[in-house]
């Protein structure tokens, strides 16, 4: 089993944006991604910053996760809302 963490510092201002596109993200993956076992956007304290949780039953399911269409699609349209690079951490359960 795969958990990842990922931040995400998103523009000012672009927050409405942000959660409905992680929205329709969040429904196509539970509804296209049977090895995905957790998908979940979180807000911080901060306004700017969120924080995804993620579960996978293993690397090929976190691939067939980065190579499905609706990832590829709805990611280019967060890109608009993101300020840099999401820091993502990659973990194996133990």
């Amino acid at each position: 089993m795969l958990g990842i963490i990922a931040k995400l510092t998103i523009k000012p201002g672009t927050n409405a944006d942000f959660e409905s596109t992680m929205r329709a993200l969040q429904a196509a993956v539970r509804a296209n991604e049977p090895g995905n076992k957790l998908y979940a956007l979180h807000k911080t304290a901060e306004p700017t910053v969120y924080v995804m949780l993620e579960r996978y039953d293993d690397e090929a399911a976190l691939a067939a996760h980065r190579a499905a269409p609706h990832f590829k699609e709805l990611g280019r349209k967060l890109g608009d809302c993101l300020a840099g690079r999401p820091d993502v951490q990659v973990m194996t359960e133990i």
